[in-house]
Parts: C-alpha cells; sequence; structure tokens
C-alpha cells in the first residue's frame, strides 16, 4: 500500500466517524437543548419577537465556556442553529484523531494509531452532552504536540510558540478541566523531551536557553487562568448545604467533594468509553479498536520498527496516558457548585492517549495495522448511526408539541421520566428548553444560572422547583403559576395538577409520552 492510499484511508475512516452526527435528525445528548437554547439567545438577544432581551443580558466575564457558544453563534449567521452545531461537533469527532496524529508526528512516530481513537469521541461524556470539553479535547493534543515541535523544531520554534501560546489560550477558553491535564501534561514533555542544543550543552543556562520559547508559549495561557482564578474564586461561595448545584462548604472543604472509591472507578472506567446504547452495540468498535492495539503492541515489541525517540523520550506518549489515568483514579468525582463529573471526563483522554502509545514495528506491518484501524470506523458509522437514527424517531414527540407551542412561551418541564427506550442517557429531561427555543420563549431551567454562561438573568430567576431532576416538587401556587405552558412526561397530567386541568388548563398536545398542557386564556 502506498502513502497515497493510507491517506485515502485515513480520510474515509475520518468521514465514517462523523457520519453519524449527520444522519440523524436528533442528537441523543443531554445537555444538547440547553446549550442550543443559549446559543439561541446569544444570537438572538435583541430580538423583539422574542421573550430574549427582557429576560436575558449578556454576561461580560471571563469565562472557560466562551468558545463554544460564541463559534457556534458566529456559525449560525451562515448555517441554521442545529447544522452549525453539528458542524461544530464534526470538527471535533475528526479533530481527536487528528491532534493525536499531530502529536505522534511530532513525537516522530507513525500517525496510524490515530485512527484508533475514532470510537472514543463517543461515550460517557458525549451521551451527557459535555460538549465544551470535548471541544477542548483535540486542542489539548495539538497543545502537547506544539509543545514538543516549539523543543525540537530549531528553525520554526518562534513560529510553533506563537501556535502554542494561542492553542492553550483557546484550551482554556473551551474547558479548564483540559487545561488542568496540560498542568502535568506540558511539564512531562518538558522533562522527557531532548532538545538538538543539549548536546554541546555546559550547565543550566546552556540547557533552560533552547527552551524558553516553549515556556514563553505557555504564559498568555497561565496569565489568563490566573487572571480566571481570581474573578471565579475571588467571590464568596454561595453555600447551600445539602441543594443541588450548590457549594455545600468552602470550596476543598470535605463536606465540598464527593469522591468514588477505586474500585468503583476501576469497574466503571471502560464502562464509560462506550454506554450510550441500551443494548451494549456501541462497544462493538470499542472492541476493535481494542484488538488492533493488542496486536500492534504485539508487533511492535516482537518486530520493533527503527526508533527515533531515546530511552527516555520514548515513553513520553505512555506518560501522558498515564498521567490522565492518574487524574482519573485520583480526583473527586464532585466539587460542588464548581465542577461536576470532574474524574469521569478524563477517562475518554487516558483510553485515547493509551491506545495511541503502541510501540512503532516495522514498516511492512503499518500499512495492514493502518487499514485495520480504518476499518474499524465502518463500525463506528453503522453502530452509532442506527442508534442515533432510532433515537430520532423516538424523539418525533417533541416536533408534534412545537407545534402546538404558543409563540413566546413560558415552558416548564415536569419530567418524570427523561429516560430513552434507546440510549442509557435521561435524554429527555431538557425538552422544555427544545420548546422555548424553538418559539422564542423561557423554559423554567436553563444554563444561564450558572457562572459559566456567557449569559445571565436580568431580573430574578423565573421561579421553578429546587432541580431539575425532581419536577416533584414544584409547587404550582408560587412556582407553577408564573408559566403558561407545560411539559408533562411520563405521568398524565391529571396525576399532576387533578382539578386544575379542566379549570386553569387544558391539554393541547400528546405525542409517545409527553403532554402539551396550556394554561387558559383569560386564567391568571
Amino acid at each position: 500500500m502506498t502513502n497515497r492510499t493510507a491517506r485515502i484511508a485515513f480520510a474515509a475512516a475520518l468521514v465514517l466517524g462523523a457520519l453519524p452526527l449527520w444522519v440523524s435528525r436528533v442528537l441523543p445528548m443531554v445537555d444538547l437543548p440547553q446549550h442550543l437554547y443559549l446559543i439561541s439567545v446569544l444570537h438572538r438577544l435583541e430580538d423583539p419577537t422574542t421573550l430574549y432581551p427582557e429576560l436575558f443580558a449578556a454576561r461580560h466575564a471571563l469565562t472557560p465556556y466562551l468558545g463554544y457558544y460564541y463559534l457556534v453563534s458566529a456559525l449560525n449567521w451562515l448555517l441554521p442553529l442545529e447544522v452549525a452545531n453539528r458542524v461544530f461537533l464534526t470538527a471535533y469527532v475528526v479533530g481527536l484523531p487528528l491532534g493525536m496524529a499531530f502529536l505522534l508526528r511530532s513525537l516522530g512516530r507513525p500517525s496510524w494509531p490515530a485512527l484508533l481513537t475514532l470510537p472514543l469521541a463517543y461515550g460517557d461524556s458525549f451521551g451527557w452532552g459535555f460538549i465544551n470539553y470535548l471541544a477542548a479535547l483535540p486542542l489539548t493534543l495539538l497543545c502537547c504536540g506544539l509543545f514538543v515541535r516549539t523543543l525540537t523544531d530549531v528553525p520554526r520554534r518562534a513560529r510553533w510558540a506563537v501556535g502554542l501560546a494561542a492553542c492553550l489560550v483557546a484550551v482554556l477558553l473551551f474547558h479548564v478541566q483540559a487545561f488542568g491535564f496540560l498542568a502535568f501534561g506540558l511539564p512531562w514533555l518538558l522533562l522527557t523531551t531532548p532538545v538538538p542544543e543539549d548536546a554541546a550543552a555546559r550547565g543550566f543556562a546552556a540547557r533552560l536557553r533552547p527552551r524558553v520559547a516553549a515556556l514563553a508559549g505557555v504564559v498568555p495561557g497561565v496569565t489568563l487562568f490566573l487572571a480566571w482564578v481570581v474573578l471565579r474564586f475571588g467571590d464568596p461561595p454561595d453555600i447551600q448545604p445539602g441543594a443541588p448545584w450548590k457549594a455545600w462548604g468552602p470550596t476543598f472543604s470535605p463536606q465540598n467533594l464527593a469522591w468514588k472509591g477505586f474500585e468503583q472507578n476501576r469497574s466503571e472506567f471502560l464502562q464509560v468509553l462506550a454506554n450510550t446504547f441500551h443494548d451494549g452495540s456501541d462497544r462493538w468498535p470499542l472492541y476493535a479498536v481494542g484488538l488492533v492495539a493488542v496486536v500492534g503492541w504485539a508487533l511492535g515489541l516482537w518486530r520493533p520498527g527503527t526508533r527515533r525517540e531515546g530511552p527516555v523520550a520514548r515513553w513520553r506518549l505512555l506518560g501522558l496516558g498515564v498521567l490522565a489515568l492518574a487524574l482519573f483514579f485520583l480526583l473527586p468525582f464532585d466539587i460542588r457548585g464548581y465542577v461536576y463529573y470532574l474524574n469521569t471526563r478524563y477517562a475518554h483522554l487516558a483510553a485515547a492517549l493509551l491506545v495511541a502509545s503502541i510501540p512503532a514495528t516495522r514498516l511492512e506491518w503499518r500499512r495492514p495495522l493502518c487499514v485495520a484501524a480504518a476499518a474499524s470506523a465502518l463500525l463506528v458509522a453503522f453502530v452509532m448511526g442506527r442508534g442515533f437514527r432510532d433515537f430520532a424517531e423516538e424523539a418525533r414527540e417533541w416536533d408534534a408539541l412545537v407545534d402546538v407551542t404558543a409563540s413566546r412561551p413560558r415552558v416548564m418541564g415536569l419530567v418524570f421520566d427523561a429516560g430513552s427506550r434507546v440510549v442509557r442517557f435521561p435524554v429527555f429531561l431538557h425538552g422544555a428548553a427544545v420548546l422555548a427555543r424553538e418559539r422564542g420563549g423561557v423554559p423554567n431551567f436553563t444554563f444561564a444560572t450558572t457562572p459559566h454562561s456567557p449569559l445571565r438573568y436580568r431580573d430574578a430567576v423565573p421561579p421553578t422547583f429546587p432541580s431539575e431532576w425532581r419536577p416533584q416538587q414544584m409547587d404550582y401556587a408560587t412556582q407553577g403559576r408564573w408559566y403558561d405552558h407545560y411539559l408533562v412526561r411520563g405521568e398524565h397530567p391529571s396525576r399532576v395538577f387533578g382539578g386544575r386541568l379542566q379549570s386553569e388548563l387544558v391539554i393541547v398536545g400528546q405525542q409517545g409520552r409527553s403532554w402539551l398542557v396550556r394554561r387558559r386564556q383569560g386564567v391568571q
């Protein structure tokens, strides 16, 4: 197989890996309706045909979530919002193996193992809709590659340093957890990467001088991070013990940290890599790339190829994987009021780095391994595409209810059953945001209440129950009367509203397991 054929196989695998994003009308991501709602508000903040201008204002503050929201909002000027979001997600899915390929080439390694990361673009963080964090992962790999090239590519060292500075800032503007990994990963690369000048260097200053460009490249990102820390943690925490999404104590106090035990983390590591569908079919691509990785390791140890890395440098990629794995096992699950699903998110990064750390084997084996890795993308396309399409059929109930939703609605989501027959995640949880976005209204809960949102409420937050997970705690007398629409899922409205369903409220639409209830005209 020629290099041209290998490049075609690589490109075909990328297309197949991203194909599931385009064969389904709706993507099964829990937080996606909330993200799209915020982007819609951000994009139409001055639109008088919506409730947005009177309820929301831009939050002019530095936050690590700005990258995703503003990029998709900018794309929304050219494309419909959901298409713009799919373009962004496509860039993430293909960016993960491309970023890994760049890092591998920067380390002087063959790039074909990067294809083994394609199934890892999906899984737990994708299912929950942690798009900001996911988008930071390709940039994290790119940062590592740029850092290595700034150290080793003497003629273009300054150019790589500029790229490193921009990339590290971009990582922070997408998600601070990826930036946190680089706080360990970049020092590891600094200590294990030799530079050409080392052969003739004498003394500490002579060894430091060729590394100054790489160190300077991280300064803008670190400075921005410290500014964010001062702004974010300078304010006293809103401590409300036991309350959802609030701190239960001082930031790093025992009562504010939720931990998982080692055994639980060990048992969950492989699960979170492929846990989308009830039938477990999304594990097939993971098994396929795992088999290719095992064969690659066996061949690399049995018939190693020409080594371009020294005895220390050859452990750089594996060391990055071990660092990510350590963060998975050692960090808490939650820092209440600040970060949630903290350690779990590092599983995909650790797996991607570990699976790509296959030792180089002989040239005659690399091309068959590349074809096998590319062929595994067929499984990704088939399994994920089929599952996404099945979910889209189930989610058609949203379309029917949007059609009977009035303009500028105030929608309370009473979602007693957020589950799906197809996917494991509670993907119907934020259905109220879908109705509100399509009609320029507002749901009872939005991410505008969080400090990392690009938006804030102008006045008081709309009244609602303590957590979107607890619809049974809705108090109609004090909370419900602010709303004119109610999306009820999993319980018949008569069991929720009782006699009010006849006197004050009326069912205007029903589809699947969801009902839309509207306040009767003239009732206050």
